[in-house]
């Protein structure tokens, strides 16, 4: 993981466990963000095996407002 989503990911993190939250509510957020990047991480994996397949891919992603 780059320093740079790690360091995102640690924001978030602190400001999740200062929010007016019960541990409930704090457990179900950090869940939902792990998951969420879970799916980036694999669509940035797709996108750069798709890339390699044809650059043409980029364009296609772009005109789907994917990326």
């Amino acid at each position: 993981m780059s320093n740079k989503r790690q360091e995102h990911l640690e924001r978030i993190k602190e400001a999740i466990n200062n929010a007016d939250l019960t541990e409930e509510e704090k457990s179900n957020a950090w869940k939902h963000i792990e998951e969420w990047y879970a799916e980036d991480k694999a669509f940035g994996t797709l996108y750069e095996k798709l890339a390699e397949i044809s650059p043409k891919i980029e364009a296609l992603l772009e005109e789907l407002g994917l990326i």
